[in-house]
């Protein structure tokens, strides 16, 4: 565990391996053509394709230490995709395992310039994409485990809205603060005219309010699924503005397209 992260990154190479085996078995069970509905405009093996063209993304940035130019390659001609994922996910596994978390790397985030950073960008990437793929596929999605989740809560806070709107130069219409409360942990998003930054979340307790627009909360896999677009309004509590929620909402969407 960091300062950048609540969860131990020795678990997260393990939660990896078990969130891909999930998204190729689901993948498996429908035709490669299945629209994804959480997914506007995708396929099923679209969705997949894409997951593993992130791993070879990673991949270079460890490699290359930059940005990589040829990540989305495609698929070996009759590569499924789903073979086209393992093969993907294994190579940055594999260099992953080969480095410690704290070791640096070079990463888009200035704030965690580690290989830590992405044992957890990957774990989300598959996981988000995972319950993508389960719910075209018809069954509920599989849980997602309390830890994965508080940890994804925080980097959809932290990295896509703290930073990534940043980086895109998008800002709010207004100023208003939104505290999300969940798993006894409290972020601070204030966004405005201004731009957005992110108050919390280090694992102190959810303490005495502070003055704020609106609090999200609710079960930590329905907070987590809600920031990233998968639940909707009614899977979260909001007490307070609703205006003020729409925007980080709205906000979210535009940083983690």
């Amino acid at each position: 565990m960091s300062a950048r992260t609540p969860t131990d990154h020795g678990r997260m190479l393990d939660a990896l391996d078990h969130e891909v085996e999930l998204l190729v078995r689901s993948a498996d069970t429908v035709p490669p053509e299945t629209v994804v509905p959480t997914c506007p405009g995708w396929t099923v093996g679209e969705v997949v394709r894409h997951v593993g063209s992130v791993a070879r993304a990673a991949s270079g940035w460890l490699r290359e230490g930059q940005a990589p130019r040829d990540w989305r390659r495609a698929p070996a001609a009759g590569q499924t995709p789903q073979a086209y994922l393992r093969d993907g996910v294994s190579a940055l596994r594999d260099l992953l395992a080969a480095h410690g978390p704290a070791e640096p790397a070079a990463t888009w985030w200035d704030t965690d310039r580690t290989f830590g950073f992405w044992r957890r960008r990957m774990l989300h990437e598959v996981t988000v994409h995972r319950v993508d793929v389960e719910r075209a596929a018809g069954p509920e999605p599989s849980p997602i485990a309390d830890e994965v989740a508080v940890d994804g809560v925080d980097e959809a806070v932290n990295l896509w809205f703290g930073h990534r709107l940043g980086r895109m130069g998008v800002t709010g219409t207004r100023p208003a603060a939104v505290a999300v409360d969940t798993a006894g942990r409290r972020w601070l998003t204030h966004a405005g005219p201004d731009g957005a930054v992110v108050v919390g979340g280090d694992g102190a307790p959810a303490g005495p309010d502070d003055r704020v627009d609106a609090v999200v909360s609710g079960a930590v896999t329905r907070v987590y699924l809600w920031l990233w677009g998968r639940e909707g309004p009614g899977s979260v509590t909001v007490d307070g503005d609703d205006d003020a929620v729409a925007q980080m909402w709205a906000l979210l969407r535009l940083a983690t397209r």
